[in-house]
């Protein structure tokens, strides 16, 4: 299997450079890094700016391929974009059960929240570009690797849905146990500070074990979406545009989710099948190709249909 791009070079400094400028709109200009507790009508506006963009630079796409190429191969690609986009953004709302857990495991104030999900933010951007790199680099040179992908997923599919309704926990976590034998830690929180110096001595605070947990989860994440999306596409720049695109969204959807992530307590059934369909559709590639079309119908019935089944269910308790 071979990898083609429709992107040129200019196309990628372009993308990266969008994504810098309105990092530092959020940061700057927004107050992205003033504490403050966000609001739902806030969270709410971001979320449909960031889908809003994503749409819009899916319909430049597909322009931009139909000039350059024909209409068949810009319909494919914008298909694989939005695919690509759906799956990465589902997948993300798992993200924002776990992010909540942490901070009320560690009964992080909500105006500080806002400032470790934008280091967050940061962290997993990194991270997804250097995956992406690694992942494109071995899917070109040695394709059956979306086979141990599909078992990956499919892996990943059983035990989410076996441990749907468990809490795991936090303190038994490895990293955050090396870390507090490592690192001096205070007991309080001090502002929005990852660290302050008592004695004379530096010393960290809890929001710093926080942004630890966050950056795990974010890695954790990328093992599971990443594989993901390469079952849709192995169009790098697709690959990347619609993952960055969810992970921008992810704060204002972490928000906007927040208050009522009870309520959606079933989602993650949806998001387990979800990545079992897509771990069977890398298995069975050689034999049987699914159009992405297709691909997309199910995945949007499943999270939907999960979607409807918790606020049925949460409705019926009340």
């Amino acid at each position: 299997m071979h990898l083609n791009s429709i992107a040129e070079p200019w196309m990628w400094g372009v993308f990266v450079a969008f994504v810098v400028a309105m990092l530092a709109l959020d940061v700057f200009a927004l107050g992205g890094s003033r504490s403050h507790k966000v609001s739902v009508k806030e969270a709410a506006s971001w979320s449909i700016v960031w889908v809003s963009l994503a749409m819009l630079f899916n319909l430049g796409l597909w322009y931009y391929v139909r000039d350059h190429f024909d209409e068949a191969i810009a319909t494919t690609k914008a298909m694989e974009f939005l695919t690509g986009y759906v799956i990465e953004k589902s997948l993300s709302v798992d993200n924002v059960f776990v992010f909540l857990m942490i901070f009320s495991h560690f009964a992080v104030p909500e105006q500080y929240q806002r400032k470790v999900l934008l280091y967050g933010v940061l962290g997993a951007i990194v991270m997804r570009v250097a995956m992406i790199l690694a992942g494109t680099w071995v899917v070109t040179q040695f394709s059956w690797v979306l086979y141990i992908f599909g078992i990956f997923l499919l892996f990943t599919g059983f035990k989410m849905l076996v441990s749907a309704e468990k809490e795991p926990d936090l303190e038994a976590n490895p990293v955050l146990r090396f870390a507090k034998k490592m690192l001096p830690f205070t007991n309080q929180f001090h502002g929005e500070k990852f660290s302050i110096i008592e004695n004379g001595k530096r010393v960290f605070t809890p929001l710093f074990l926080v942004l630890i947990l966050i950056e795990i989860s974010d890695v954790v994440f990328a093992v599971d979406s990443i594989p993901a999306i390469f079952a849709v596409t192995t169009d790098p720049f697709i690959v990347f545009t619609s993952n960055i695109f969810a992970i921008m969204g992810l704060r204002a959807l972490y928000f906007l989710l927040a208050d009522m992530a009870s309520r959606f307590h079933l989602l993650k059934f949806g998001l387990a099948f979800v990545l079992m369909f897509v771990g069977v559709k890398m298995l069975i590639v050689k034999w049987i190709h699914v159009p992405t079309a297709v691909s997309l119908t199910v995945i949007g019935t499943l999270l939907i249909s999960s979607v409807v089944a918790s606020l049925i269910s949460t409705r019926r308790k009340a």
